[in-house]
């Protein structure tokens, strides 16, 4: 009877573990994060990431909407300057498996003594947005997330947005004096 209790509980920790974005940050603690309120794109930096523009719009706009949510106004004369860099990596995953005894696996005479392997491909993709001090010209805040990319065009708006707004949700950091 437990068991069938802890399986929804199960089904969603595969569910949320599976789609989620793992995100680490790291910041200048010397940095006073309240003055900044202003931001812009770091266009010279943002032109040479190698990924569609499609996807380069994406990213933007879900910045654009997380900062806009946290208060900043985007300017010509910024605080802020943000630049992204995104990259792919594919992971291949082997499994072998064997046949043996009856209808179990192990070893022993049966006629459905057999094995194989199994190749299974995913791509996970790493998003890292910089955020850098406009007068400084210094880096103050970076966070980066990686996850499990989709190909499906009509998923691409929401697992990009998911990625954009899970690191800015770190920003600022809670710095404790």
């Amino acid at each position: 009877m437990k068991t069938i209790k802890l399986l929804p509980l199960l089904l969603l920790y595969l569910v949320v573990s599976c789609g989620s974005v793992h995100v680490n940050t790291d910041y200048d603690k010397a940095v006073d994060f309240t003055q900044y309120k202003t931001y812009a794109y770091y266009k010279t930096g943002i032109d040479k990431v190698e990924i569609s523009d499609l996807d380069k719009k994406r990213i933007l706009r879900s910045i654009d909407e997380a900062m806009l949510a946290k208060g900043f106004t985007k300017t010509d004369t910024p605080d802020l300057l943000i630049n992204i860099n995104a990259k792919s990596e594919k992971n291949v995953n082997m499994n072998q498996f064997y046949a043996g005894y009856g209808y179990g696996w192990g070893f022993g005479w049966s006629p459905y003594w057999g094995g194989g392997t199994s190749l299974t491909t995913s791509t996970d993709g790493i998003l890292t947005i910089d955020l850098i001090d406009a007068k400084k010209k210094e880096l103050i805040w970076q966070g980066e997330g990686s996850g499990y990319l989709t190909k499906d065009t009509n998923e691409k708006d929401e697992n990009i947005k998911e990625f954009v707004t899970k690191i800015l949700a770190q920003y600022p950091p809670d710095v404790k004096k």
